[in-house]
């Protein structure tokens, strides 16, 4: 969020969030899917999906609170 705010820019925001989601959730997804046996394929492939969606608008949404208090 805060090198959104420092670039001014909500979508660069968005792709870091977006960016960390992914790294933070296929660390977890991936690590059972080598760990555990019969670990469903199409899991990774949802949680990944959930953790981009959910990261990038949290970041999103810490932009918008980061604008409103003038940061």
């Amino acid at each position: 969020m805060l090198p959104g705010l420092e670039a001014q820019s909500l979508g660069y925001s968005i792709a870091l969030g977006a960016f960390l989601g992914l790294v933070t959730y296929a660390t977890f997804d991936l690590t059972c899917l080598a760990m555990l046996k019969d670990f469903p394929v199409v899991v990774v492939y949802v949680d990944l999906a959930w953790g981009i969606a959910l990261t990038a608008a949290v970041s999103a949404s810490g932009y918008g609170f980061g604008k409103w208090l003038g940061l």
